[in-house]
Order: structure tokens, then sequence, then C-alpha cells
């Protein structure tokens, strides 16, 4: 099947497109166009490479700067991935979700157009190329948090049908040239039918970040994309990644190393060293209990993210003391965490997409294929 007749609306018209003129932001790019901006897909114009192919930096004639998704082969399996991401960008607008540019489908070829992201993502200014220039100052962090949770927001509560991403992380939010977070790599989502409570469907996605009734069970719900938002947020506070290697056969969650301390109100010592104590201790404390909250085993116990935004912007005072003052974080309790109960969803599952080094996942951040790249 094709990708224009598998992405036609009920109506048979293609997704995004509109009666009227300016509600249409994207447009059909010609492959002679899009060789000519990448200059033929030229090896030094390659961001990175993945499994479903390689994304390549161009200019347009008009001067203008894309990352463009190329799919390195035509399957039913790789059509499929590329017309659900077209269908869902086409249907999406929000300032904190990537836009879609337009496409390309020509023969065998099937390619996706964004506008390039200078600044590449949360994780390559946290862990890869940039983190040694120190760009991500608590203001922007701050910023970057509750701007990527109101896009999830958007997708879960506002978009129609209800869109559940399932790759939420570092990798899948970029940054632009204000250091404005995009979330993105709409790949692997999932529109939600008006009544259901979940899908189950393959299991896909990263690891470290997999909810665990996920990972286990295949049940993916907008709660699988409040867990993995949580692991974020305690990874943009703390500078670490979801999942560290202690030794050669030990590893820790990133929630078992930040929930002991939550307890003991240690704070400061969850803050990225990088900021040399330069963040708001208030907001700090806000995006930890948060992530935490989050990222709980137990679905029907992590918030909502209309409720996350509301937390995270300090909002309602008494919502943020229940929070603080939850069982949870009481040291005698017994945490419903990774690792304290249920499975750990870093061993969960093989990751279906293919590991890449850490300089191609970063690069390939800067169009929204980052993740789907490694």
């Amino acid at each position: 099947m094709g990708w224009a007749s598998c992405c036609k609306r009920a109506d048979g018209a293609e997704p995004g497109r509109r009666k009227k003129k300016k509600d249409t932001a994207w447009r059909i790019f010609s492959l002679k166009e899009l060789q000519s901006a990448t200059n033929n897909f030229n090896y030094d114009n390659k961001l990175g490479e993945g499994g479903f192919g390689s994304v390549y930096w161009g200019q347009l004639w008009d001067g203008s700067q894309i990352a463009v998704k190329r799919l390195k082969s035509w399957s039913n399996k790789a059509e499929t991935e590329f017309a659900v991401e077209v269908e869902i960008l086409a249907r999406v607008r929000h300032k904190s979700l990537l836009s879609l540019r337009g496409y390309c489908s020509e023969g065998q070829e099937r390619l996706i157009v964004y506008d390039y992201m200078p600044n590449l993502s949360i994780h390559s200014q946290l862990h890869g190329q940039h983190a040694a220039e120190c760009n991500l100052g608590w203001e922007r962090r701050m910023k970057i948090a509750t701007d990527s949770a109101e896009g999830i927001a958007y997708l879960h509560h506002y978009a129609t049908p209800h869109i559940i991403h399932r790759d939420v992380k570092a990798s899948n939010v970029l940054l632009d040239s204000n250091f404005q977070a995009r979330v993105a790599d709409f790949g692997f989502a999932k529109l939600i039918p008006d009544g259901a409570t979940h899908v189950t469907t393959k299991v896909k996605g990263t690891l470290g970040y997999l909810a665990p009734e996920y990972a286990m069970l295949g049940k993916a719900s907008e709660s699988c994309d409040v867990f993995s938002f949580g692991i974020m947020l305690l990874e943009l506070a703390s500078g670490k990644k979801p999942v560290e290697k202690l030794n050669p056969t030990t590893k820790r969650t990133i929630t078992e190393w930040a929930l002991p301390l939550a307890r003991d109100k240690k704070f400061k010592e969850i803050a990225d060293p990088k900021l040399n104590g330069n963040f708001v201790e208030d907001e700090l404390k806000r995006m930890v209990l948060v992530g935490l909250a989050c990222s709980q085993n137990k679905p029907e116990q992590r918030p909502i993210m209309s409720e996350v935004v509301e937390l995270l912007k300090g909002e309602s005072a008494e919502k943020l003391s229940n929070l603080e003052n939850d069982d949870m974080f009481k040291p005698e309790q017994i945490s419903s965490f990774q690792g304290s109960s249920g499975p750990d969803s870093s061993d969960c599952i093989t990751e279906e997409k293919s590991s890449k080094a850490d300089a191609i996942e970063e690069a390939v951040d800067s169009s929204e294929t980052v993740p789907s790249a490694r």
C-alpha cells in the first residue's frame, strides 16, 4: 500500500491539508529538490544514521536549513512507520512539538523534512558533543521541562484523537536556536481511540525509559509517556543518564539513586554538578519530586501530563505540598519504583532500535530522527 492511500482521511484529503490555505504549513518536496538541498545526500551532510536510514542536513533555495530523514530501504514496515510519522506530524501544531516541513514520496524513496534544530537535543547538551559547553543553565532546564511537558500534554489531552508518543527521552527533545524545546520523533506514536484506556502493541522504545507495564505486557498508554518523561526530568535535574553501570555486573537506575536522596531532603546532592550550585532550590525540588512521582512502577499512581505541567509551574501550592508529603517520600516506606518492586525496564527488553555511538545519536537529534536513528 502506498503512503498516499494509507494516510488519507475519510474524506479523501491528505492529512494536514485544510480548506483554509493559512492552515497548510507543510508541502510535498520533489526528490530533485531534496537532492539539491543535501548535495545529493552527501556523506559530509549526514547528521546520523540508524536502523531506519539516515538523516541529512540541508539548505533550501531560500536559505532555510532543514533536516531530512531518508528511509534506507523500502519495506512494508518502513512504509508504515513513515506513514504514521507523517500522519501524526500533519495533525499536530504546538510550539513544543517539532513541526513537519514536508515529505517526499517518489518511487521507493521516502523522505520526511523538518526544521533543523541547531542545538540538537537534551541528550547532546547533557551527555554528548555539547556537554562540555555547559549551555543548559538552570533557567533553561526549567523552561525545557515545562515546555516539553506542555507539548506531551497537548498530545495526550488536546489532540484528536489522543496520541501517545511511546519514545519520550532526552534525545527526542530537540532544541532550537533559542533552546526552545521541541518534542520529536513520532515514528512509534499511536493514536488512541475514544474511550480506550490503552493499546496493546509490540514493544518499541529505549531502554531505561520504558514503563514496566509496557516493557512486560506491551500495554501502551498515556501513563507510559508519563513514566518516560519522569525519567527525563530526573536526567535534566541531575545530569545523570537513566541507567548507570556501577561495575561490570551491577547497574543502577536514576530513580534508585535519586529516591533515597529525596526522602532525606538532600535535593542539592541531586543537582547536576555542572550547575555549580546555580539553581533555584524550590524549582529543583519540584522537578525532582515530579520526576519521581511520574516514574513510579504503578501507572495508577502517576500523575497525568496536565497535572505534571501544573506541578512544574508551581501553580498549586496545595498539590505541591500533598506531593511532598506523599507516602512515597517517607523514609520508612517501600518504594514502588524500578528495582524495588517490579522489573527494571532496562533489563526487560532488548531495544529494537540499533545501538550506535553517542556521537551519531546526538547528531541525529538535530532532526526529529535522533532517537530513531539509534
